[in-house]
């Protein structure tokens, strides 16, 4: 009798210490989604999504992000797009973007006009590459706060982010104007805010850029500003 309570209470602590038992599985799927919400995307949304099928589901989820991935053949599933102009266009307000890793991207004048996040899928912001071909003024051109995180943008000519009005928040990415002649028209920043370029609805008391971790190459400089407008957090490598 003594063995086989012992076994009992030694199967009891087994199923007790098991993680499919853990309390926070016991909550359904929007709770857990609702959870996954409040974690920042890189890294920690990002790593819930190694723990198991159903978190990988959830933390996948294209309530919390979208995907831009042109690997992916069939672009019927909900939040994936081949491009980001397409998922860009397709976002929400304050919706979260992220841009798969290897191979490039292209981009050429897209404007941002509501609060979005953009993040590389890589590591490292070199594994992520948006690229803006001749001909183009900018890759991205911001009209919203935004924020642009563990990507690196190449500007053959031109730059790499054109800045109109809102907060830009730049973290941890890579800007870089090709080496050409014509290097005095290139600036991997440029930011007309507080110029009076834009029409008054599109106007924001809250301009500002904000660079940090980020290394800069190539261009005439590497911000160029016009209008009373400031570099907030200027923490970047030359």
């Amino acid at each position: 009798m003594e063995v086989e309570e012992l076994e009992k209470r030694k199967s009891r602590k087994i199923t007790s210490s098991s993680p499919s038992s853990a309390l926070i599985n016991n909550l359904d799927d929007g709770c857990l989604m609702h959870i996954f919400s409040f974690l920042s995307p890189i890294p920690d949304r990002y790593n819930t999504a190694l723990v198991c099928h159903r978190w990988c589901y959830l933390a996948c989820h294209p309530r919390l992000w979208l995907r831009v991935d042109r690997s992916v053949q069939d672009f019927s599933e909900p939040g994936v797009f081949p491009n980001i102009e397409e998922a860009v266009s397709a976002a929400r307000p304050g919706d979260t973007i992220l841009i798969a890793a290897g191979g490039s991207h292209l981009a050429s004048n897209i404007q941002i006009k509501k609060p979005l996040c953009l993040i590389g899928g890589g590591e490292l912001p070199d594994e992520t590459t948006v690229i803006c071909l001749r001909g183009s003024d900018s890759a991205l051109e911001f009209l919203s706060t935004c924020k642009l995180t563990n990507l690196t943008v190449k500007a053959e000519l031109g730059c790499c982010l054109l800045h109109r009005s809102g907060r830009l928040i730049i973290d941890e990415c890579i800007l870089q104007c090709e080496s050409n002649p014509l290097d005095y028209l290139s600036c991997p920043i440029v930011s007309t805010a507080g110029s009076g370029v834009l029409p008054s609805n599109l106007k924001s008391d809250g301009d500002s850029i904000s660079v940090s971790h980020t290394r800069i190459e190539g261009g005439a400089k590497a911000v160029l500003t016009s209008g009373d407008l400031a570099l907030q957090q200027d923490q970047y490598l030359m």
